[in-house]
């Protein structure tokens, strides 16, 4: 089989890309032949002789929105000359407008737009217009895109109900999770006097983009200003985050620990006795699962699609990701469980975990592909 995927990156150390990543390595498993039209690739593919990068040039534009759009006409222009040569497309989102076999959604901006939480109800300024254009071009992108694939891939059931919102026949979609390095993210300890934290105190964990508002710090500081017993490390770049102020504001600053932007979360995990992640509009949410593979107890909130992976035996989901008060009780719960009740919720969830490794995943990617392929 000869397969061309046509993502922004190809990287095994973030999320998308790292997707990306383990898909073309099961493909060449098989014996595939890939081309990969994508702004990064990791170096040991470059150099693999069954792969083709296929680069256009367009970091050097100022605002994400043009790199996107100049990626999306170069790469159209491209397979308008070289889609024969290929048996199975794949593609993510709106990456480019030439109908693909597979279209992958991992965010579906029209349900983001639609949020109260979007960035341009929050901003009005520049910004936010901009926030608000990215996102209106990118939901009517995405609607043509998805609609003229043969397949969909959702990453959760939650993008699959998105997808039909928008057009999408459920016959047509296929929903593959993410899935999570076991090894990397796996049950043990870590010295909290590494990361400088405190020791005889229960601590929960929060990682996520902190510079706006769709991670939902901020229901978490209100909510841990209401169980005085509990610290909280946040992984997040602070540069002009309006969180540790907000911190202070409510006299917490003492219990939550920020940390800045971190290599080293799987340790962090270790250190932590759960994780709290109530995102506003999370079309998966890879956190959730790493932090069930480190074998920790988690809560979040319904609109945070992994959140389908959490039982009431490892976890809490919230139905509203804005209450703080049913979220102040679920953090209190966990910090009066005693350290084997968190073990044992941990021991769950990384059974659940375990289930959904990036090896599972993409094997499942190219089940699709093999199925799809010409006889």
């Amino acid at each position: 089989m000869k397969l061309c995927i046509v993502t922004p990156s190809v990287i095994k150390g973030d999320g998308q890309g790292r997707a990306n990543y383990e898909i073309v390595w099961e493909s060449l498993r098989r014996g595939h032949d890939v081309t990969l039209l994508s702004r990064r690739i990791d170096p040991e593919l470059q150099q693999h002789p069954k792969v083709k990068w296929v680069f256009f040039a367009v970091e050097g534009l100022p605002l994400q929105l043009l790199r996107e759009i100049s990626f999306a006409w170069q790469s159209a222009a491209w397979l308008q000359q070289h889609r024969h040569e290929f048996d199975v497309l794949q593609v993510y989102g709106a990456v480019t407008p030439f109908p693909a076999d597979v279209n992958t959604s991992q965010f579906v901006h029209s349900a983001w737009l639609r949020s109260p939480y979007h960035i341009s109800r929050q901003r009005r300024d520049l910004y936010g217009a901009y926030q608000w254009l990215y996102s209106v071009l990118n939901a009517r992108w995405e609607k043509q895109a998805f609609r003229q694939a043969k397949f969909a891939i959702a990453v959760s059931d939650k993008i699959c109900e998105e997808l039909v919102e928008i057009g999408v026949p459920r016959d047509r979609i296929h929903v593959i999770l993410n899935g999570v390095d076991l090894q990397e993210f796996s049950p043990g300890s870590a010295s909290r006097q590494a990361f400088n934290l405190p020791e005889n105190v229960t601590l929960g964990l929060f990682v996520g983009d902190i510079r706006l508002n769709r991670k939902n710090l901020d229901t978490v500081l209100y909510a841990a200003a209401k169980v005085p017993d509990l610290h909280l490390v946040v992984v997040g770049d602070t540069t002009r985050s309006p969180y540790p102020k907000m911190a202070a504001q409510l006299g917490i600053q003492d219990r939550v620990h920020f940390l800045g932007f971190r290599q080293d979360v799987p340790d962090l995990m270790k250190a932590a006795d759960f994780l709290v992640f109530p995102s506003r509009y999370e079309p998966f949410g890879l956190v959730v699962l790493e932090a069930m593979a480190t074998g920790i107890p988690v809560i979040t909130a319904a609109t945070t699609g992994a959140a389908e992976l959490v039982t009431p035996d490892c976890g809490f989901v919230l139905p509203d990701s804005e209450d703080t008060q049913a979220l102040a009780e679920a953090l209190n719960q966990l910090v009066k469980c005693d350290r084997q009740q968190r073990q044992q919720m941990g021991q769950v969830a990384r059974a659940i975990a375990e289930q959904h490794s990036w090896a599972n995943m993409a094997g499942n990617y190219v089940n699709l592909f093999e199925e799809l392929q010409p006889c």
